[in-house]
């Protein structure tokens, strides 16, 4: 048997710690002096201390840790390996999107300062008669599912379309979650609504502000700022969902630098 303190040396493992150990339940001395109170520790125990240890390295909670050693199953412990695993790989993506973000904010930070200089129009909207798709997908940045489902309907049904095509976002605010997002191709003609897509005649829109959005479509948040700073310095009030035409996107062009989109927020003069 070993005091606690030799046992601490042995297995670099702080006498803080062991009577952490000891209180959470995980860890407990060999023996206990009933007249003095030391605590004594047999070699023995080294092993089930290393798992411990290297357990909480890895990740796991207190919890978790009583699991693993408590079940004394392989076959239980190599699963909880692999959920840790899973976890900690899903964890690794989300920082290098956080990564990703903050590189490309520090490349954008001189290009959003030129870019906030968009030629501003004002313009009237009319009918068009399109096949729409409206659903809602987990992201605004999943928009790709509805036209990947569009485009391949469009094509089996052998749809007659012009080149025209928008996404309306319908939500009242901005989602961090499931958003509600329509898109349309203008068609040559009114077919009957099937399958959950739509055919329509859209209703014309007195006005918007329209700016054209050059690059890849990070380069589209910066420009929604611009609009709302100039819809207010221009004594207008917002009266519909805005539209996103990309009227040069992933379908028609390889490089992102070349993107163009076209921004268009419904308004009305305020009185």
């Amino acid at each position: 048997m070993f005091k606690i303190g030799d046992f601490s040396k042995l297995t670099m493992v702080s006498i803080r710690m062991l009577r952490y150990y000891d209180e959470m339940g995980l860890f407990k001395p060999a023996k206990i002096d009933a007249f003095t109170g030391y605590r004594y520790y047999s070699a023995k125990q080294i092993t089930k201390l290393n798992l411990i240890v290297s357990l909480r390295d890895i990740g796991f909670n207190v919890s978790d840790i009583s699991i693993a050693i408590n079940e004394q199953s392989d076959e239980k412990l190599k699963e909880m390996l692999e959920q840790k695993e899973m976890e900690i790989k899903n964890n690794i993506k989300a920082e290098e999107e956080k990564l990703r973000k903050i590189n490309a904010k520090i490349e954008n930070l001189e290009k959003e300062r030129v870019n906030m200089n968009y030629n501003v129009t004002l313009k009237s909207i009319p009918s068009y008669k399109v096949i729409s798709l409206r659903d809602t997908v987990p992201t605004y940045q999943l928009e790709g599912i509805l036209w990947q489902k569009l485009g391949e309907y469009i094509q089996n049904k052998k749809i007659f379309c012009n080149n025209m095509a928008y996404a309306t976002y319908h939500d009242e605010d901005y989602k961090e979650g499931p958003a509600d997002i329509e898109i349309s191709v203008v068609v040559e003609k009114l077919l009957n609504n099937a399958d959950g897509f739509t055919f329509k005649e859209t209703t014309p829109i007195d006005q918007v502000v329209s700016i054209l959005v050059p690059g890849e479509y990070s380069n589209i948040s910066p420009a929604y700022n611009y609009i709302g700073e100039w819809i207010e310095e221009n004594g207008y009030d917002i009266c519909g969902s805005a539209r996103a035409l990309p009227l040069k996107g992933s379908c028609n062009e390889a490089n992102p630098n070349d993107y163009l989109t076209e921004l268009q927020v419904p308004v009305k003069k305020i009185i």
